[in-house]
């Protein structure tokens, strides 16, 4: 096993979300005691631009801005990598890695390799996400780049996806059963093979069994990612 790092965590986006992300990398560490957990530096930026607006009016700066200083301040406690738990951040990946020698986990690559090594070549794969990150088209590319389908959702559903999303940000005990409703009808209409919770609200969401084996989640694969490369060994799931 690897010599454990501490993970810096550039977090707030949403702050709900952040701690979903904290509380299952501690559900997912194998630890006996609170010395075999990870060190983990968490800045909880909440209020930081709303990343789907600055995408869908091509404004990049502001929000880059403020990026670069919480990237400071997580290279002055000196973390060995960063986890961002936000999907649609991950629009500006290049741009953020740039601002640091510091590797950052890359969610969204990450995510297709999971998904891939899972499903293989020629699947149909459906993305629900936020409509900065259907947008930017990170998904799409590394879908297709992979050799798998990528299925775009209608506009009417996309629009549901976002109701939903918002819905999440404005009141954490939100409970749906639109989402389930949603990955029913691509699983069993569209001919989805996996579906893609590419939106860290979603995660929060307590889905149906019957549902749950169709859906690949995001902020799960970024967990994973974070104790791996943090020198942690990952608790096997029940």
């Amino acid at each position: 096993m690897m010599k454990a790092k501490t993970l810096g965590v550039l977090g707030g986006m949403g702050p709900f979300a952040t701690s979903v992300f904290f509380e299952r990398v501690i559900d997912r560490t194998k630890a006996g005691k609170d010395q075999e957990h990870l060190d983990m530096v968490i800045l909880n930026h909440a209020s930081l631009p709303d990343r789907t607006e600055s995408i869908m009016n091509n404004v990049k700066q502001p929000f880059l801005q403020l990026i670069k200083r919480d990237i400071v301040i997580l290279e002055q406690a000196g973390v060995a990598h960063i986890a961002i738990p936000c999907n649609t951040t991950h629009y500006f990946y290049e741009d953020i890695q740039a601002i640091t020698n510091i590797p950052v986990i890359h969610m969204i690559k990450s995510t297709v390799q999971h998904v891939h090594k899972r499903i293989g070549n020629n699947k149909r794969v459906a993305v629900l996400a936020t409509d900065g990150t259907i947008k930017s088209n990170v998904y799409q590319e590394e879908i297709m780049e992979a050799g798998m389908q990528l299925h775009e959702l209608e506009d009417t559903i996309q629009k549901k996806v976002m109701d939903i999303i918002y819905h999440v940000k404005s009141n954490n005990s939100f409970k749906t059963e639109a989402l389930d409703a949603i990955i029913d009808q691509l699983v069993h209409y569209h001919h989805c093979d996996i579906i893609i919770l590419a939106c860290t609200e979603l995660s929060t969401i307590p889905l149906e069994e019957k549902n749950k084996s169709y859906c690949v989640d995001a902020l799960d694969v970024l967990v994973e990612e974070s104790i791996i490369q943090s020198g942690k060994r990952l608790k096997d799931r029940h």
